[in-house]
């Protein structure tokens, strides 16, 4: 198959009004996700938004584009990208899309899609998607076209699901948490699942006004909500990201654990319970340290190429139930099909109410080694990943780690960037490699 034009990791993602995330190609992009789901006799769509100004205009111009394909559509409004997952199988939808830009700021956003089972679009799907879009637009007769619906009550299903996967013989009652929406799709979400499941809530980011998501807040910046959990004295912080796929933990003594520290306390509780089934997936990101942690446990452990439709495609792949990246996204295969913050941080509360433990000593057992990642915005004019200077100079650091650390260079499959990422014992000479490799990099 050829390379992908529009897909990337996570669907298609951009700035807002700069092509492809304008109002006239996401009517044809409904078009043609319509017409190529349309040849299975596709019937129903659900469409759900994160908390962008930017989704209204989004929402309305896909709508129009299933119309026209003869597709109907059913919105939910802001809901959760996990959400979407759950509410497309339990309405048996034929798909589910999601308006948003993830940990993005709010002037980008995105279209994504799920199956009808409620995972992402396997990637010959896009592919057919892509096709399509080449072909001119058309309509169906006026006697098909599909209509527009509303769903009323997906915030209250989807809250009751979360409540569903936290063990019914526990409580979180004497719990205090500080949970931080990034003032997007899970503002009037996570909050509720939390407080009826017996905590004692604080919330933070959850004051959506349209531009404000992932501001100085959730999941990309939890220096507010260490601030708040240090000052409450509160037992644990959530820090979610703009979509709820991601989680970040805050323990009281102010301590981030990202998704390899989550990933590993849910997996050793599953061992200890007796319900881990096969071993961990994570990705080339994921920190050695997890790997050496999982090992000590006796757990198998693999790694994915980066983003979590590689971590299902693995867990799939070995029949396995757990996986996450170290930015937060957490998958739960026993619980449901995709990320979901808001069930990965249930499951560490309920480790640390049977094991009467804190979130700090819940983590103690696993040790991060120093990791440095850098961000370099390229032109994408040319490929600074096949250019002698960048070749040699990761083959220089590679010879001076000595096989105790690592080498990753990637390109970002959402913006314009290569990821440069190095790790070690030293954290001095980690950073310094780090700083190296990405001057090279930005210089060719």
């Amino acid at each position: 198959m050829s390379e992908r034009k529009y897909f990337g990791t996570d669907g298609i993602r951009g700035r807002v009004g700069v092509f492809p995330i304008t109002p006239d190609f996401a009517l044809k992009l409904g078009w043609a996700v319509g017409c190529v789901l349309a040849q299975n006799g596709v019937g129903k769509v659900l469409i759900g938004k994160d908390t962008r100004i930017s989704g209204y205009m989004l929402e309305s111009a896909l709508e129009a584009g299933f119309a026209s394909a003869g597709v109907a559509a059913a919105f939910t409004g802001p809901m959760p990208t996990p959400a979407i997952a759950y509410l497309t199988r339990t309405f048996r939808a034929d798909a589910g899309v999601v308006i948003s830009a993830s940990h993005n700021p709010f002037y980008d956003n995105g279209i994504k899609f799920f199956s009808t089972e409620g995972k992402k679009l396997p990637d010959h799907i896009e592919h057919l998607i892509e096709e399509q879009l080449e072909k001119p637009l058309s309509c169906v007769d006026s006697d098909k076209l599909g209509r527009a619906s509303r769903i009323t009550d997906a915030a209250g299903r989807y809250i009751e699901f979360c409540k569903g996967t936290f063990d019914h013989d526990l409580s979180l009652s004497g719990l205090k948490v500080v949970v931080d929406c990034a003032n997007g799709a899970t503002y009037h979400i996570a909050p509720n699942v939390l407080k009826e499941l017996g905590a004692k809530v604080i919330k933070i980011g959850c004051e959506p006004d349209g531009m404000n998501i992932n501001h100085h807040c959730g999941a990309t910046d939890v220096q507010a909500l260490i601030e708040k959990v240090l000052a409450e004295k509160a037992d644990v912080g959530f820090a979610l990201d703009g979509d709820g796929d991601r989680i970040i933990m805050v323990d009281h003594l102010g301590n981030v654990l990202d998704g390899d520290k989550i990933i590993y306390i849910i997996a050793r509780e599953a061992l200890r319970n007796g319900q881990l089934k096969g071993g961990v997936v994570g990705t080339l990101m994921s920190n050695m340290g997890l790997e050496i942690a999982l090992k000590e446990l006796g757990i198998p452990f693999v790694r994915a190429k980066v983003g979590d439709r590689y971590v299902l495609e693995k867990l799939l792949e070995n029949n396995w139930r757990f996986g996450a990246e170290n930015s937060g996204h957490v998958l739960l295969l026993d619980k449901t099909t995709t990320g979901d913050g808001i069930v990965a941080g249930l499951q560490v509360l309920s480790a640390m109410i049977r094991n009467k433990m804190t979130l700090a000593d819940l983590s103690s057992g696993m040790k991060l080694l120093p990791q440095v990642l850098i961000n370099v915005r390229f032109s994408g004019k040319s490929d600074p990943l096949n250019h002698p200077d960048v070749i040699a100079t990761i083959k220089d650091v590679e010879s001076l780690l000595e096989y105790k650390g690592r080498v990753l260079i990637r390109k970002s499959g959402t913006e314009p960037l290569i990821r440069v990422m190095v790790e070690g014992q030293d954290n001095e000479l980690v950073l310094q490699y780090a700083e190296r490799i990405a001057a090279v990099v930005r210089n060719n």
